[in-house]
């Protein structure tokens, strides 16, 4: 009976049509150009290792300086929010942000660009999950918070994918430092707009902030995750991959330990219990992965195996990114008429057929772009997007409010560690029609658990 109570309450959680209002765009423009800084230095990163002379190393370093602080901070910066209030977090993060990104745009060499991607990532896991706390306070009925969950789960994919496309065509058009300049101009907009658009957002008086545990999850999943990223230029027995993972998975299980002790924990691991939500996460995590999967492969597929320039690279996913803004405009009515959990579970089928096409035919030499990428790159973005939406509203749904700032950081946690386990994984697969291939089949495994699970 709860759980179908629940379902309903998701139900018309999504049929709750409020206006957006100032505040929910304000707060969409952040949470998407948070996820436009993650990947706005993808596409353009031979340029930079051109101009800074830096090896293969160095630029997989600089690629993922950003996620590394981000997802490795994100649960404890759930906790600031919970524990000082969304927006003063939220004001924090972006000032810690908005510094961050202009160090970057004015770097005058690869030390202080790598720092200032490091400082950004953590001004972003700051912000992220305060966010999603001021989020709840602008909307208190669970009817429209969960309509506004529903369209801020396709924020996120739309701002990555922002990402990739407008940094390759800043960087072929300009200079790539021009893509650097959008989170600097978005952040002090939100810092001089907040005050007066978003509303204050008391906090959890007498809560912790469990540094113990802040500690050892950061330095858990920082250093796994650097483990993670290092399989793409080493291999996995070396020592430079297996100290940080060994060290991280070591670290993370300490803070797993210590938190089952503690009176008032970081991450209380009854929040993961809920099969739903549990469920939800992985969809978001893996939505993720399918999606930068596709995009790191099929960037260097196309600029070194078919000669395009980065430029027509980025003019080719265009599709991939009207895909992406249609389902996310559909996703609330399919939500609202069949519920989060169905509409989970078909975005996450629809998704893995679209991978599957990518992995049969758009690798072929021979297929051209129309009959080989373009099918894959329609139906891959159109199930994900559905997907992140509707297991947004199911990740969030029954959270008590002072613990928003806790589903932020873990839901965020999940959206950034997909696409690095995953993709570390696949890459020791060998071809890139396989990685893709393999990544179908995880979502295809998803959608079969999530269409059982009740």
């Amino acid at each position: 009976m709860a759980g179908t109570q629940s379902w309903n309450s998701t139900t018309e959680a999504a049929s709750a049509r409020p206006a957006p209002g100032p505040a929910f765009a304000l707060l969409g423009i952040v949470q998407m150009t948070l996820l436009f800084t993650l990947t706005s230095l993808v596409v353009p990163l031979p340029r930079i290792g051109h101009e800074f002379s830096l090896d293969r190393t160095d630029l997989i370093l600089l690629s993922s300086a950003y996620g590394l602080a981000f997802s490795g901070l994100l649960l404890f910066g759930g906790r600031v929010a919970d524990r000082f209030g969304g927006r003063r977090a939220l004001t924090a993060g972006l000032l810690v942000f908005s510094a961050a990104s202009l160090a970057a745009l004015l770097a005058p060499g690869p030390g202080t660009l790598l720092s200032a991607r490091f400082a950004q990532g953590a001004g972003a896991a700051l912000a992220a999950p305060a966010a999603m706390a001021v989020l709840r306070a602008a909307f208190p009925q669970p009817a429209v918070y969960g309509r506004a969950m529903a369209t801020w789960g396709g924020l996120s994919v739309i701002g990555a994918t922002a990402g990739h496309l407008l940094s390759g065509v800043i960087s072929a058009l300009a200079s790539w430092r021009l893509a650097l300049a959008v989170p600097v101009v978005v952040a002090a907009l939100a810092l001089a707009l907040a005050p007066r658009l978003l509303p204050a957002t008391p906090g959890g008086t007498g809560r912790s902030l469990d540094l113990p545990g802040a500690l050892l999850s950061t330095a858990g999943i920082t250093l796994a995750s650097y483990g993670l990223v290092l399989t793409e230029a080493r291999p996995w027995e070396s020592a430079a991959v297996l100290v940080p993972l060994l060290a991280g998975a070591a670290l993370f299980t300490a803070f797993l330990i210590v938190e089952r002790h503690r009176r008032d924990p970081l991450l209380p691991l009854g929040f993961l219990r809920d099969r739903r939500r549990a469920l939800a996460l992985v969809a978001v995590g893996l939505t993720a992965a399918g999606t930068a999967t596709t995009f790191t492969l099929l960037s260097l597929h196309l600029q070194q195996d078919r000669g395009w320039s980065a430029l027509a690279t980025s003019t080719g996913f265009v599709p991939f990114a009207v895909a992406l803004l249609v389902s996310g405009r559909t996703a609330g009515p399919l939500i609202a008429r069949y519920g989060a959990p169905a509409v989970t579970t078909a975005g996450l089928a629809v998704a893995s057929t679209g991978l599957a096409l990518i992995a049969l035919m758009g690798l072929a030499p021979h297929n051209s772009y129309a009959y080989g990428l373009l099918p894959g790159l329609l139906l891959l973005p159109a199930g994900a997007a559905a997907a992140f939406a509707a297991a947004s509203v199911l990740a969030t749904d029954g959270v008590e409010p002072r613990q928003t700032g806790l589903a932020g950081g873990v839901m965020n946690t999940a959206m950034e560690l997909g696409p690095t386990v995953v993709l570390a994984a696949l890459l020791t697969l060998g071809s890139d029609s396989t990685s893709l291939a393999a990544t179908a089949v995880l979502l295809a495994v998803a959608a079969f658990i999530s269409l059982r699970t009740k």
